[in-house]
């Protein structure tokens, strides 16, 4: 397991507006059961697949921020920099007081397995764009901006990306093995 660490910092304000984001798409996910404008609204028929986009959007930032460079780590760096400067804004303008950095470096990087995962995830997800649902695609968007502003921030929300990136790299040696060496498990 690689034991070296990225390194990009969070504001309180920024936690806050990842916050903003799980809470909202979980509030309309309450209210509407997950199946938007068909279901009426009742919120009776709660579809936890519904957030199946949106947290596979928040493990894909997670993995985003635990890239060390590249195009993902630099749009990660480019969101949480976006999601710092709005937030500050917000809490200044709202409460009169700054934001403080909570976290300047908590994830794991992403190993050479792991970023054979995350290339194939990517090009996945390129491939098949055009046959995604339009809402889904929306719900997995607002998903890595929360995951790079939550998933590897600090307490419970670091545990989110101790568990993704290890096990994205995890699993990438596992396939190299499988698929190059002919290794079972």
């Amino acid at each position: 397991m690689n034991t070296q660490f990225t390194s990009t910092a969070i504001t309180a304000a920024g936690l806050t507006i990842g916050i903003a984001l799980l809470l909202v798409e979980h509030f309309r996910w309450w209210k509407t059961g997950g199946g938007g404008a068909a279901a009426g609204g009742g919120g009776g028929n709660r579809d936890p697949k519904a957030l199946i986009p949106f947290w596979f959007g928040i493990a894909f930032g997670t993995l985003m921020v635990a890239c060390p460079a590249g195009l993902l780590g630099t749009a990660a760096g480019f969101l949480r920099w976006g999601g710092n400067s709005i937030g500050d804004f917000l809490m200044s303008t709202l409460t009169g007081q700054k934001s403080s950095t909570v976290a300047a470096a908590a994830a794991p990087r992403l190993d050479s397995n792991g970023a054979l995962i995350v290339t194939a995830i990517v090009i996945t997800l390129f491939l098949l764009r055009r046959q995604i649902a339009k809402v889904a695609k929306g719900r997995f968007k607002w998903g890595v901006v929360a995951g790079t502003l939550l998933a590897i921030g600090t307490g419970t929300f670091a545990v989110i990306g101790q568990l993704v990136v290890p096990s994205v790299n995890s699993a990438g040696a596992a396939l190299i093995g499988n698929i190059v060496h002919g290794e079972i498990l």
